[in-house]
C-alpha cells in the first residue's frame, strides 16, 4: 500500500472460534470470534480476547457474543460489530485517512447462497469496499502450498470451530466435499458433559478449551503423554470448590463419538472420490488443517484407520488466513476461485 493510498488490502479467515486478518503477507490480528456488547444502547464494548475475558463476568449490563455458530452467521449485527472492531485492531500506517477495504473473505464449503450472502453484507456494512468469498478449504490447500491448480487430486480436512470441511481438490476446483457440524466447540461440549458427569464438576466453555488445548487427545495411549490438567471449579450439586486432575485418557474417552463422525466423514468424502484422484490421494497422503489438528494423536488415529498417510500443516490454525491473503495478492490470478 503506498503512502497516499487510500485503499487497504485485507484477508479475513472469519471463524466460529477465531477470526484471523492477514494484511501485507502479514497476521495483524488473532482473536477470538467474541464481541461484547453493551445492554443499555446496544453498542460494542470489546471485541476478541477483551470481550471473551468478559464472558460469565458481566452480570445484566453486558452480553457477550460469538456471532458465528456452525461456521455461519447466527447473529448478524453481532457480527458486523465484530468485524468493524477487528478492523479497528489492524494497525494503520496512515493515520489520516480511513483507507476503503479490499477484503477476501474465507467461508465453509458448504455455505448456501443465503449463507454467502450475510456474510458479504456483513463484510460490506463494517467498511469493505470490493468484497470477495473464498472456501476455506481451498484456502487451506492454498495455505499450505498445494498447487491447486494442478491435474492431481489432493484432499484437504479442515477442523475448525464450528465445522470440518473436507475437500478433495484438483484442477482449481473442488471435485467432492463434505461438511459435518462436529468440530472444536463439540470437543468442548463433551469436555464440559464428561467434566459434569464423571467428576459431578461444573466448568464453563474457556476452562474446556484449554483442557482440550492442554490434554485434548484422539488416542488413549500416546508415545508423548502431556502431564494431567489440574481443573478447579465448584461441585455440581454443593457448590463446594473442588481440584480436579485430568488425564488425556479420560479426555481420549470422552472425545471418542465426535472423532469418530470425522473418521467416517472423511472415510465417505473418499467414497465419493473418482478412482484417478484417489490414487493421487493415497501417494499424496491427507493434508490436516485447522485448530483441530492439533489434537495430540490424531493424525497417528486417522493414518492407522484410514490407511492412508495425514500430515498435519505447518501452523494449522493460519492456513485459511495465510491461503486467503495469498488468493488476495493474486486476486486476477485466482479470479476463478473467488466468488
Amino acid at each position: 500500500m503506498g503512502l497516499f493510498s487510500l485503499t487497504q488490502d485485507i484477508a479475513i479467515d472469519l471463524g466460529t472460534a477465531n477470526t484471523i486478518i492477514t494484511c501485507n503477507d502479514k497476521i495483524v490480528v488473532d482473536e477470538p470470534s467474541v464481541v461484547a456488547i453493551s445492554m443499555s444502547d446496544n453498542k460494542m464494548v470489546a471485541v476478541g480476547r477483551k470481550a471473551q475475558q468478559m464472558i460469565g463476568r458481566g452480570g445484566n449490563m453486558i452480553r457477550t457474543v460469538r456471532p458465528l455458530k456452525d461456521g455461519v452467521i447466527a447473529d448478524f449485527y453481532a457480527c458486523e460489530m465484530m468485524i468493524r472492531g477487528m478492523i479497528k485492531l489492524i494497525p494503520r500506517q496512515n493515520k489520516l485517512f480511513t483507507p476503503q477495504l479490499r477484503m477476501v473473505v474465507g467461508i465453509p464449503s458448504s455455505s448456501t447462497e443465503v449463507e454467502i450472502r450475510a456474510v458479504r453484507d456483513s463484510s460490506e456494512h463494517a467498511g469493505g469496499r470490493d468484497v470477495y468469498m473464498i472456501f476455506e478449504p481451498m484456502a487451506a490447500a492454498i495455505g499450505i502450498g498445494i498447487d491447486v491448480e494442478a491435474a492431481e487430486g489432493c484432499m484437504v480436512v479442515d477442523i475448525g470451530g464450528g465445522t470440518t470441511e473436507i475437500a478433495v481438490i484438483s484442477l482449481g476446483g473442488i471435485v467432492s466435499n463434505k461438511s459435518i457440524k462436529i468440530a472444536g466447540d463439540d470437543f468442548n461440549a463433551d469436555i464440559i458433559e464428561f467434566m459434569g458427569r464423571m467428576h459431578n464438576l461444573r466448568i464453563d466453555e474457556p476452562t474446556a478449551e484449554r483442557i482440550k488445548m492442554q490434554v485434548g487427545s484422539a488416542l488413549p495411549e500416546l508415545d508423548n503423554p502431556p502431564e494431567d490438567f489440574i481443573v478447579v471449579g465448584p461441585n455440581k450439586v454443593t457448590a463446594l470448590p473442588m481440584t480436579v486432575p485430568v488425564s488425556y485418557q479420560e479426555i481420549a474417552h470422552c472425545l471418542e463419538k465426535s472423532v469418530a463422525k470425522i473418521e467416517n466423514a472423511v472415510l465417505q468424502a473418499l467414497e465419493q472420490t473418482p478412482p484417478e484422484l484417489y490414487a493421487d490421494i493415497v501417494k499424496n497422503g491427507i493434508y490436516l488443517a485447522g485448530g483441530g489438528a492439533l489434537l495430540h494423536g490424531l493424525s497417528k488415529r486417522l493414518t492407522d484407520k484410514i490407511q492412508i498417510q495425514f500430515h498435519v500443516a505447518d501452523d494449522p490454525l493460519h492456513c485459511v488466513a495465510r491461503g486467503t491473503g495469498i488468493a488476495l495478492k493474486n486476486v486476477h490470478n485466482f479470479n476463478f476461485l473467488l466468488r
